[in-house]
């Protein structure tokens, strides 16, 4: 039999969709138990199109970025931040950094679906891709269908 392995930290993939805000929800009633550092890790990209923006204007996608992480962290825990949580905001593809930040981390906690991908599909691209090429362990969380709404 394999020797328990302490969990110190757990990262929580995050883009401001209710999936999110019920994933840093459940990260954190593992986190505090386990006495464990929770990572609110959020990513930005330049798009393809990039100086299509920029000639309308639109450059500041870390700014958007990190606006969505501290809302989506404040709709998880309200005005007061645990004191156990951390924000970060790093550049690239969701579904790279994450992976990557797995290297680190003793647990990666992802919504099942995010503003990514089809309605119809059961299993995001960024949380099927983590489930397949994470380094450590991947919690896939469903978030509650809302009031008179069919659970998808």
């Amino acid at each position: 039999m394999t020797e328990a392995r302490d969990i110190r930290t757990i990262v929580v993939g995050v883009d401001g969709s209710e999936a999110s805000v019920e994933a840093l929800r459940q990260a954190q009633s593992l986190a505090v138990p386990l006495s464990a550092t929770l990572v609110a890790l959020a990513s930005w990209d330049v798009p393809p199109v990039y100086d299509g923006y920029v000639a309308v204007g639109i450059d500041d996608f870390d700014v958007r970025a990190g606006e969505i992480l501290q809302d989506t962290v404040q709709k998880a825990f309200g005005a007061q931040t645990p004191a156990n949580v951390e924000s970060r905001l790093v550049q690239g593809h969701p579904r790279h950094t994450l992976i990557e930040a797995s290297r680190d981390a003793d647990m990666v906690v992802v919504g099942r679906r995010g503003h990514g991908g089809f309605g119809g599909l059961l299993i995001g691209s960024v949380s099927s891709a983590l489930v397949a090429h994470a380094h450590c362990p991947v919690l896939v969380v469903h978030s509650p269908a809302k009031p008179g709404t069919a659970a998808q």
